[in-house]
C-alpha cells in the first residue's frame, strides 16, 4: 500500500454517467475523487461513436442534465458532435478536469476486506478508494458476431462504434450487418457514396418518422433570456413520455394504433411490395426500441441498395453468404451489431468480498442490483445505468440523475455512520427488489411482444429495462434504506494501530 494514491471515491468512465457523478460529488462538497477514463477525452458513447449520421433519438432538451441546461442546442434532435461538445463544456464549467485520469483503463478492482476499500489496478498505475462508482455504461464495448470465414475477408472490416475514417467508402461495395439504431443512421448517410450497399437484416425494425428541425435563433435567444422556458420545454417533453409508459409496461395492446402509423410510414416510403414485405416486422411495436428516421426507408428504395432478409452466416473471401443461401460481394463490412449489454466486460474485472467476480456472481440468476445500483457481496460499489435501469421510450439522463441522488445519499449515510465503514447490499434485499422488477416485467411489451431483443440476456431474462416511469424510479432511489444493507466496520487488533482483523458486521 506504500505510495499508492488513495481517494474517497473512484468513478469509472467519463460519459454522461461518470461526468454526472463527478459533478454531483463536487456539489456535495466532495473533492477527493478521481474519474478513471480509458480513452484520452471525455464523452463515452458520444466520443466513441463517430459514424456518418450519428445522432440522438431523444430530443436535445431532454437528453441533457437538468443542472446544466443548454439553450444553444441547434436541432431538436442533436448530432454526435454537438452532444460531445456539450459534455466537454460540462467538464469545464463544473471544474471536473483536475479529477480526470485519461489512459487509465481499469484492469482489476478488488475489495480489500481488512481495510474496507477497493484496490484498483489501471493501465496508468494503482490506487485505492473507499467507494467505487462504475459508470462504464452498457453501450461501451462493441459486440462482433462470430462469423465463419471472417478472417478470410480481404477487405476492410470495422464496427460502427469504431468507425475507420481513414477508409474511403466512395465507389465501394459495402455490406452493413444489422438493422438497429446505428444502422438506420449509417445506411442513408453512406448510400449516396457507395457503388453497392447490401444490408443484412436478421430482423426488421419498426421505424417512425423523425420530426427533426433546426431550432431557430429566436428560440435560442428566448431560452438564454428566460431560462424557465428551457425548463418548461424539457418538462413538456418529459411529461409526454411519462404518459406513454403505461402502453409499454401494462397495456401493450394499446400500441396497436402506433403500429398502424408505422405501417403507413412504411407504405408511403416503400412502393415495392416485395421490399415492403421484407421490412415489415412480425412482432408488436415497442418490443424492440422504436427507431426514428425519415431517411432510412427512402435510402433502401434506391437502385444501389439490396436488402437481404437474413442474417450473415458465412464469409468466403469477398463473398458474404446469408443464412438463406443468398450471396453478395463486398469490399468493406460494417458491423452494426450492438454492444455487450447483458455481459458487460467490466463485470469480469470487479472482485468482491467473497473472491468472486461480479460476472461470476451474476452467472446463474443474471444481472441484478438493489435499486439498479448495489450488488450483494460488493461493498461500497455502485453502478450507474445498472441492471434494469434502461428505458424504451425516454431519456436515460433522467435515470442517471436518479441514481446520482442515490449515490449522494449513500455517501451521506457513510458519513453519519462514521469511521472506517462500508455498506454491503443484503442478498435478500437484492433478490426482493429483483423479484418485484421481474414480476412487473412479465406483462410489458418487451417480454410479451414476440421479439428477441438486446434487452434480453442469454437465458431470455430482461435484465436491461426499467418496467415503470422515471418518476417511480426517482422515488425509489431518493434515499438509501439502511435496512437493505449490512454495515461493515474494521476492527483494529492489539497495540499495532496498523494491524486489522476481518471486518465485523453490524445488523
Amino acid at each position: 500500500m506504500a505510495g499508492r494514491e488513495h481517494v474517497r471515491v473512484a468513478v469509472v468512465g467519463s460519459g454522461f454517467g461518470g461526468l454526472g457523478a463527478a459533478v454531483r460529488l463536487r456539489r456535495e462538497g466532495i473533492t477527493d475523487f478521481v474519474v478513471l477514463e480509458r480513452a484520452d477525452s471525455v464523452g463515452g458513447t458520444w466520443r466513441d461513436n463517430t459514424y456518418p449520421g450519428c445522432a440522438c433519438d431523444v430530443p436535445s432538451h431532454l437528453y441533457s442534465f437538468s443542472f446544466a441546461p443548454n439553450p444553444e442546442w441547434p436541432r431538436t434532435f442533436s448530432g454526435q458532435g454537438h452532444i460531445r461538445a456539450y459534455l466537454e463544456r460540462v467538464a469545464d464549467v463544473f471544474g471536473i478536469r483536475p479529477h480526470l485520469r485519461f489512459g487509465s483503463e481499469v484492469k482489476r478492482m478488488a475489495w480489500n476486506a481488512e481495510r474496507l476499500r477497493w484496490d484498483i489496478e489501471t493501465a496508468s498505475g494503482e490506487l485505492s478508494a473507499d467507494m467505487v462508482v462504475s459508470a462504464t455504461g452498457p453501450l461501451s464495448d462493441p459486440k462482433l458476431p462470430e462469423v465463419p470465414g471472417l478472417e478470410t475477408f480481404p477487405g476492410e472490416v470495422f464496427h460502427s462504434a469504431r468507425w475507420n475514417h481513414g477508409y474511403d467508402l466512395r465507389g465501394k461495395r459495402v455490406a452493413v450487418i444489422g438493422t438497429g439504431a446505428s444502422a438506420i443512421q449509417i445506411v442513408p448517410a453512406i448510400q449516396p457514396l457507395v457503388s453497392e450497399l447490401t444490408l443484412f437484416q436478421r430482423t426488421p425494425a419498426w421505424v417512425m418518422p423523425r420530426v427533426d428541425r433546426a431550432i431557430t435563433g429566436v428560440e435560442r435567444a428566448l431560452h438564454r433570456a428566460l431560462p424557465f422556458t428551457t425548463q418548461a420545454r424539457r418538462g413538456l417533453l418529459w411529461g409526454i413520455r411519462e404518459l406513454q409508459v403505461q402502453a409499454f409496461t401494462k397495456r401493450p395492446n394499446e400500441l396497436g394504433f402506433v403500429e398502424q402509423l408505422a405501417k403507413r410510414n412504411l407504405a408511403r416510403s416503400i412502393k415495392d411490395p416485395a421490399l415492403r414485405a421484407k421490412l415489415t416486422p412480425d412482432y408488436r411495436i415497442g418490443c424492440k426500441r422504436i427507431l426514428l428516421s425519415s431517411a432510412y426507408y427512402p435510402a433502401l428504395a434506391q437502385p444501389n441498395v439490396d436488402v437481404v432478409a437474413s442474417g450473415l452466416a458465412e464469409i468466403r473471401g469477398n463473398t458474404l453468404v446469408a443464412a438463406d443461401g443468398s450471396t453478395a460481394e463486398a469490399d468493406a463490412i460494417v458491423f452494426s451489431t450492438g454492444f455487450h449489454v447483458t455481459d458487460m466486460p467490466i463485470a469480469d474485472r470487479v472482485v468482491g468480498a467473497n473472491g468472486r467476480t461480479l460476472a461470476e456472481s451474476w452467472e446463474q440468476g443474471g444481472m441484478e442490483a438493489l435499486r439498479g445500483a448495489s450488488a450483494a457481496g460488493f461493498p461500497n460499489w455502485m453502478t450507474v445505468i445498472g441492471p434494469n435501469t434502461g428505458l424504451g421510450n425516454s431519456s436515460m439522463i433522467l435515470m442517471i440523475e436518479s441514481q446520482l441522488n442515490y449515490m449522494a445519499d449513500y455517501l451521506r449515510q457513510l458519513d453519519v455512520l462514521g469511521g472506517e465503514v462500508a455498506l454491503d447490499a443484503r442478498p435478500s434485499a437484492v433478490h426482493r427488489w429483483n423479484r418485484r422488477v421481474q414480476d412487473r416485467m412479465e406483462r410489458t411489451v418487451w417480454n410479451t411482444g414476440g421479439c428477441v431483443s438486446w434487452y434480453l440476456d442469454a437465458q431470455g431474462r430482461n435484465t436491461t429495462v426499467w418496467p415503470g416511469t422515471t418518476s417511480e424510479f426517482r422515488k425509489a432511489t431518493r434515499r438509501v434504506d439502511l435496512a437493505e444493507y449490512e454495515v461493515l466496520r474494521t476492527v483494529k487488533s492489539g497495540k499495532n494501530s496498523d494491524s486489522y482483523d476481518a471486518a465485523e458486521v453490524t445488523a
